[in-house]
């Protein structure tokens, strides 16, 4: 079965902002983290990688929400391990976040870890 795909209208939304706010698992509260959008699906990293923290916690429940202007969309988390991916999510971050201070996150963002820790948000 093919992964579902965002609505147009959302995807739309999500490629020209700059943040994605989003509840992992059962957290009361969004936070405001950068993402990419490749080839029509959405990509996150974890900067801190803290056991508190939403990468961990989409680790062991994978639910949660992304909050939009006028709504809440309920997501699932889905670990990638694809090489392909992983440089296509590395190219798209370098090709969005191109500020002076941003570069560095960009950096710190490809490599081991942080880059371990790319996650893909899917509808529910």
């Amino acid at each position: 079965m093919a992964p579902r795909k965002f609505p147009a209208r959302v995807l739309r939304t999500l490629t020209e902002s700059r943040y994605v706010w989003i509840r992992a698992g059962t957290v009361d509260r969004f936070i405001g983290i950068w993402m990419v959008v490749v080839a029509g699906r959405v990509f996150v990293r974890s900067w801190t990688l803290k056991p508190e923290g939403w990468y961990r916690t989409f680790l062991s429940d994978p639910g949660g929400a992304i909050r939009l202007a006028d709504r809440t969309v309920r997501i699932r988390a889905v670990h990638t391990r694809s090489e392909r991916l992983l440089s296509a999510v590395d190219r798209a971050y370098a090709e969005k976040y191109t500020s002076a201070s941003g570069r560095k996150y960009v950096r710190g963002l490809s490599r081991g870890r942080r880059r371990a820790s790319t996650t893909e948000l899917v509808p529910r």
